[in-house]
């Protein structure tokens, strides 16, 4: 499983979160705490948004501790939005099109976890793509999959409910396939104001997720970036984490979520 962290509020440089810290992503990239497996060198990628309303990016096959253009990237970026990830691949090629985050104009989206089966049904998901939006797919994987899938349902407007659409209609297709591995789905979401996190899975079980408020912003993270849980907040299975920039954080735990795909808490 992989590692992400988001960062939403007032403009930091992104290596005060994404390098600095006893236990940061490019730590975890090595050493993950929480993970299935401790290693996640398998790529990873940044996005951020500056000047301009569309994000930035920069991905790359090399694991995040060994990349020096990473550290120097961070050391001078500072953003108002950003999303960093480490890549632990679940049997999808390295390449740096399969890294996360993905963009498609002013959203970013990155994942942890998996579609149990995926190479079974992949067809079938990338069938349901529309055209315009399938025209930019780059990778691989089943996360960028979902996402443009996601988009076509409604994402821009209803980052929930089209998620859930999209899952169930996916959870749906391992069913009918007669797959029994899960679908985890811990992600976040951002058009660089409006954030989402989610943390599904059909099992139960979906890869950790936290979050703090701090006196610049929000950070959501797959696991604490200083190594300790004090201070940080769970996301409950099955939950929802919503918030704009500079604004209240709300989480949505799963029994009050109309989660129409049938994923469990």
């Amino acid at each position: 499983m992989c590692r992400f962290l988001a960062y939403s509020g007032e403009p930091v440089f992104l290596t005060d979160l994404v390098c600095a810290p006893t236990h940061s992503l490019v730590h975890q990239s090595l050493h993950a705490a929480e993970a299935k497996t401790e290693t996640n060198g398998d790529g990873f990628g940044i996005g951020w948004y500056g000047e301009r309303t569309d994000p930035g990016l920069y991905r790359d096959v090399c694991p995040a501790w060994s990349d020096e253009n990473l550290v120097n990237l961070c050391q001078q970026v500072r953003a108002r939005t950003f999303f960093a990830h480490v890549r632990a691949s679940t049997g999808t090629a390295t390449t740096r099109a399969n890294c996360h985050p993905f963009a498609h104009g002013r959203h970013l989206f990155m994942h942890n976890g998996q579609i149990g089966g995926y190479s079974r049904i992949k067809r079938r998901i990338e069938a349901l793509i529309p055209d315009t939006l399938y025209d930019e797919r780059r990778g691989t994987t089943d996360s960028e999959a979902i996402f443009l899938l996601a988009l076509a349902n409604g994402l821009a407007e209803d980052p929930v409910g089209a998620m859930a659409q999209t899952l169930s209609t996916v959870r749906d297709l391992m069913q009918a396939s007669g797959i029994v591995e899960p679908l985890r789905f811990t992600a976040v979401v951002t058009d660089g104001d409006e954030l989402t996190a989610y943390r599904w899975a059909c099992d139960g079980r979906p890869p950790s997720l936290y979050y703090r408020e701090t006196d610049t912003g929000l950070i959501v993270v797959s696991e604490p970036i200083d190594g300790c849980r004090e201070g940080w907040h769970v996301v409950p299975k099955g939950g929802t984490l919503q918030a704009r920039r500079g604004g209240r954080v709300v989480v949505t735990p799963a029994d009050a979520v109309a989660v129409k795909p049938r994923i469990a808490a």
